[in-house]
């Protein structure tokens, strides 16, 4: 494999810049377990270059580790200018392939190893490693719909209806230090994060704020997009039909050319 080329602008830097400026954002979730690079087009990786794509996130809720240096080396022939980020379902899909790591500590669950021991597990390989690395709270929440993630986990979501709970769980992680928010249904939920909840938490943390899972129409990526979620994440409905992923691209790309912050 190359050595992959280092960016002139970091990724915490491009979720700093959405936050401040409320333009909106677009990650790409894909699992490397269930991939398949055969099954796209030329044509659709033109189309995401072109549609300003702003990140790649890489990674499972299961943790496993199969071909993830391999998959971020041949996106990197495909996408070479849109960040690769690991999002990590445990401490083995950790690779220098990537330009940053999503370094999670789940609080909206007690279990500790996905609180803190995942995290000191990981600590051996990013000490010799060149990823950048962003504090994140991670909290899942959802309607009650139980997900991979869940089960993984061994965790349950917090309920939408709990806004304090949610908010005064984002509060804790600000109040540790952490930089970056991110809030899931879970892959495949039949609910999304509500509205009320990302614009609570927004104004609450007042960090770059992550929002995924549940997202399989454009009108929730809108009601997303409404209540300040800073960058979104098409996971699922992408894998399922990639040109839903195009599709909010191009409604991205009109949503911040309404709000005249295009540029």
């Amino acid at each position: 494999m190359q050595i992959k080329p280092r960016r002139s602008k970091k990724v915490s830097e491009i979720l700093n810049d959405l936050s401040l400026s409320s333009k909106r954002g677009v990650a790409w979730l894909i699992d490397p377990d269930e991939f398949d690079f055969e099954k796209l087009e030329e044509e659709f990786f033109w189309q995401a270059s072109r549609a300003e794509l702003d990140l790649i996130f890489i990674g499972g809720s299961q943790g496993l580790t199969s071909g993830v240096d391999e998959l971020i080396f041949a996106l990197q022939q495909k996408l070479p200018s849109i960040p690769k980020v690991i999002f990590p379902g445990s401490e083995l899909q950790i690779s220098d392939q990537a330009d940053a790591l999503l370094f999670l500590s789940l609080l909206s669950g007690r279990n500790p190893e996905y609180l803190i021991g995942q995290q000191v597990k990981a600590v051996e390989k990013l000490r010799s490693s060149e990823l950048e690395i962003l504090s994140t709270a991670y909290l899942l929440v959802n309607n009650g719909d139980i997900c991979s993630v869940h089960r993984k986990s061994e965790t349950f979501p917090l309920l939408n209806q709990d806004i304090d709970q949610i908010v005064n769980t984002a509060l804790a992680g600000k109040y540790l230090g952490m930089r970056h928010f991110y809030l899931d249904a879970g892959s495949g939920s039949d609910s999304t994060v509500s509205p009320e909840v990302i614009k609570a938490v927004k104004s609450a943390v007042n960090r770059p704020l992550i929002i995924g899972g549940g997202l399989d129409s454009l009108e929730k990526v809108q009601r997303c997009f409404d209540a300040d979620a800073d960058l979104i994440v098409i996971g699922n409905q992408a894998q399922k039909n990639p040109d839903f992923l195009i599709e909010v691209l191009d409604y991205k790309r009109f949503y911040n050319a309404a709000l005249h912050i295009d540029e």
